[in-house]
């Protein structure tokens, strides 16, 4: 199955503090700038095996941080930037962007501090693999990268809370996790009704019809933690945070053996089994040449609920993942080695350096295995 990886990363200076990436969206095609002007966004082409699939990811980001150290950069793989307003980030100069601000309004701004990580997967057995991703949900938890927003700690896993809760808190449809499917038709059915309902709050906020429909379509106006791509054509899961390049590669090779094993057995809901109540789902999934179970849709909601409060320190969290495939204990969450208290300006910036360092030495532990 190819799969392809999108890793976002904030730029600062070498005194930590946040800036635009410049030339070095000059370094690669595959270096986009994103809707915020100190981030930037590294992709890999898709790729059908995971040697390849790390070769890609840790080449591009290499050559990005070297370039940014000649600039007096550096790469940060926080998913907030800590303690900065978001009135703080600029935006980029983007029609989209703004119309977005004017539909969903003024909870749009806490988009600007969340850095995330988007992995694509080849269309296949396509309502099966949005099943599974839909499942994995909470594994986000894995690689939480941040757990403060304007300087203050306020829960586990900052990024999905301020994303998903607060950003779309207005327009969950546009953001929020939906339900499983049982056909392609149904999902894109949903595209479709949310899509009406996106455009019918923007005439109601005084957009031009004609300007909304010139910027959106159905398929790009959600921003789901799971989405259904046209263009590429890929099934994208957009959960986890901006993470150093050997927890990406951990968490997408988990992943990709997940959604492998439901795009090829299929997939079957266990609706009434409760995964941190018995072991149903641990014990239907041990076998893995059988279709990979699938816990209520009610149950995948709270387990996310408490991955973003507790992140791997709930036990509940922990053993669901287990359930579904993961290895919790192989994981080391960087936002699990921040401070618990506020965070000052000053601390922030130390703080930002401290990860481009881990980020750096990452890299360079595995340039030296290549």
């Amino acid at each position: 199955m190819n799969t392809s990886l999108e890793v976002e990363y904030w730029v600062v200076d070498d005194a930590g503090d946040l800036v635009s990436p410049d030339t070095l969206l000059d370094v690669s095609p595959q270096v986009d700038p994103e809707f915020v002007e100190p981030m930037l966004e590294i992709k890999t082409t898709p790729c059908g095996s995971m040697a390849k699939l790390r070769e890609e990811l840790v080449g591009r980001i290499g050559r990005v941080v070297d370039a940014a150290r000649d600039r007096n950069k550096r790469l940060v793989p926080l998913a907030t930037p800590l303690n900065v307003a978001p009135a703080d980030i600029p935006y980029r100069d983007k029609e989209g962007t703004d119309l977005q601000r004017r539909i969903v309004g003024p909870t749009f701004d806490d988009a600007r501090v969340c850095a995330g990580t988007h992995v694509h997967f080849e269309r296949s057995n396509v309502a099966d693999q949005l099943n599974a991703l839909t499942a994995i949900d909470p594994a986000f938890a894995l690689v939480s990268s941040s757990a403060h927003y304007r300087g203050e700690r306020i829960l586990e896993c900052a990024r999905p809370f301020l994303y998903r809760r607060s950003c779309y808190e207005t327009c969950p449809e546009q953001g929020q996790l939906w339900p499983y499917v049982d056909s392609v038709a149904e999902w894109e059915q949903r595209l479709e009704d949310a899509y009406d309902s996106f455009r019918e709050r923007a005439l109601e906020r005084g957009v031009d019809r004609a300007t909304f429909e010139n910027e959106f379509c159905p398929y790009d106006a959600v921003w789901n933690p799971v989405r259904l791509r046209k263009a590429m054509p890929t099934v994208e899961w957009r959960s986890s945070d901006a993470a150093l390049p050997s927890q990406v590669l951990r968490l997408t090779a988990e992943v990709r053996s997940i959604v492998t094993r439901a795009d090829e057995h299929g997939t079957v809901r266990d609706e009434t089994a409760v995964p941190t109540e018995s072991d149903a789902i641990i014990e239907s999934n041990a076998v893995t040449d059988e279709p990979l179970h699938l816990p209520a849709f009610e149950t995948v909601e709270s387990i996310t609920d408490a991955a973003i409060r507790d992140g791997l320190e709930g036990a509940e969290v922990r053993r669901y993942l287990r359930g579904l495939g993961f290895t919790p204990a192989e994981y080391d969450p960087l936002a699990d080695r921040m401070t618990d208290s506020r965070i000052t300006e000053r601390r922030a910036k130390k703080l930002r350096l401290r990860a481009a360092d881990r980020l750096e030495a990452d890299l360079e532990r595995r340039r030296v295995r290549a």
